[in-house]
């Protein structure tokens, strides 16, 4: 027997006073809503209705199962609609795991357009430079940092492709004067970040030379790119970032870009998700809107 079937054919007797009405308003038979409404009984192990040949009342049990009932099927039927209105436009719960410079650094960048442009979505966001299995960890998309992926289950999309720069802050160029060659870099504070491969050796490449090895001699190595940032700032040296971390620094002057006419290699922004044959309206919008914020910087 199913509960809930059962339960609603009861509602629907009660409401309409007869079985012959709620029949009709179940589009079944007579025969089919007066089983139901004994197998309910039999399963409950109460007497519901107090039937006679022409009428039937509720029996005290039936009142409060009655009762009980409609606010069972009424929650039920308020899921059910909340979930049809989530697959139709971008709303409910939406949990995103991605990278430290994009879930903390480049959050002030991306963040406020999203909500102001998705008020029904609840971002919950997970930082950690550490790939997870999304599927697994029940996320719904994948913001990552790396070089071109191997093949993938998933859907990746690329948002973008950022050089790898050198920055400073002033303070720190005003102490030690700005290297003019990669050479000069040797002469400085350089800042490493053991979670990339950057951090054993830098390969600058440039337009005019063929690239450059240079081996970070660093007083500072950090796995985290926060404290890497934050290092940067209060001039403690030089550090490498994506152009897409540090652009709204240079443009504020609380960071300059070292050797401008080099680059460390780049680095591709994916948005990753499950291949389904439905996409919620929720990943959409957000991988969209990340496509768009990166498309326009």
């Amino acid at each position: 027997m199913d509960q809930l079937l059962a339960m609603r054919a009861f509602r629907f007797i009660v409401e309409a006073q007869g079985f012959s009405a709620a029949a009709e308003r179940l589009d079944t038979t007579h025969s089919s809503v007066s089983r139901q409404l004994k197998q309910l009984e039999v399963s409950l192990g109460v007497q519901l209705l107090n039937r006679n040949t022409r009428r039937f009342t509720l029996t005290a049990a039936g009142e409060r199962y009655y009762k009980a009932s409609v606010d069972i099927l009424d929650r039920v039927a308020a899921a059910a609609q909340a979930m049809a209105n989530e697959h139709q436009q971008a709303a409910g719960l939406l949990r995103v795991t991605a990278p430290l410079a994009i879930g903390t650094l480049e959050l002030a960048d991306w963040l406020p357009a999203f909500q102001k442009r998705y008020p029904d979505i609840q971002l919950e966001l997970s930082c950690s430079d550490q790939f997870v299995d999304l599927v697994a960890q029940g996320f719904d998309v994948a913001l990552r940092i790396s070089g071109p992926l191997a093949d993938t289950t998933l859907v990746a999309k690329t948002l973008t492709v950022a050089d790898v720069v050198l920055v400073a802050a002033p303070a720190y160029l005003a102490r030690h004067g700005l290297p003019q060659t990669a050479g000069q870099l040797a002469g400085h504070e350089l800042l490493s970040f053991t979670g990339a491969l950057e951090a054993a050796e830098w390969v600058l490449t440039s337009e005019q030379a063929s690239p450059i090895h240079v081996v970070p001699r660093s007083r500072l190595r950090t796995d985290a790119i926060t404290a890497l940032y934050s290092a940067a700032l209060a001039g403690a040296g030089i550090a490498a970032f994506t152009v897409q971390t540090v652009q709204t620094d240079f443009r504020s002057g609380r960071l300059v870009q070292v050797l401008p006419g080099c680059t460390l290699g780049s680095r591709h922004y994916y948005a990753l998700y499950p291949q389904t044959r439905y996409v919620a309206p929720k990943v959409r919008a957000f991988v969209d809107h990340m496509a768009e914020h990166y498309r326009g910087r």
